[in-house]
């Protein structure tokens, strides 16, 4: 919970009686390489810090799924739209390696909300946080190639060179496999 602690107090500063009422209606998360987290046409009741492991959300299909998000160690993880909307998620979530995360449920944070002096402010900047990088993603696509997307990739997370699987990549940037391994080649 320190880790959560250090991310939050970057921002601002929690008063004691605030931390420990948020910690109180914290648990604790743990899940398996391939395990799901939440499947498409769940509601999400959890929004949750990343403590260790990294996790892909996709879109299900048939034949190849759509990867658009990954989250890792301090980062907060969560189908944002279902928490929010407490309505079934149209994508899933699943750990790419063993994940340890702090959950709070839907109920318990509107409660932090309510009953503490910064719960809305730190909910706030969550939000925002959370809507610029769906910004940046959607921007990338409309004013970036696919190699751009890719590079961008080396400098903004570029643990995720070692962490996602090819595929898993190639789908986040927007092609196939064999169009960036040839991406792959180009730049080497």
């Amino acid at each position: 919970m320190d880790r959560i602690k250090h991310h939050f107090e970057r921002i601002i500063t929690i008063p004691d009686s605030d931390w420990a009422f948020f910690t109180d209606n914290l648990e604790m998360k743990e899940y398996a390489k391939k395990e799901t987290l939440l499947k498409s046409g769940e509601t999400e009741n959890y929004f949750s810090f990343v403590e260790k492991g990294a996790i892909r959300y996709f879109i299900p299909k048939k034949e190849d799924d759509i990867t658009f998000g990954f989250r890792c160690e301090d980062e907060f993880s969560s189908a944002y739209d279902s928490f929010l909307t407490q309505k079934p998620s149209i994508y899933s979530l699943q750990a790419m390696e063993d994940c340890v995360l702090w959950s709070i449920s839907y109920n318990n944070l509107q409660r932090i909300y309510r009953q503490t002096s910064v719960g809305n402010l730190i909910g706030r900047i969550i939000a925002e946080q959370t809507l610029v990088l769906k910004w940046d993603r959607e921007l990338s696509f409309l004013n970036q190639t696919a190699e751009e997307r890719y590079l961008d990739i080396f400098d903004k997370r570029p643990e995720l060179l070692k962490r996602v699987p090819l595929k898993y990549l190639a789908s986040y940037i927007g092609v196939t496999p064999q169009a960036l391994s040839r991406i792959r080649k180009r730049i080497s």
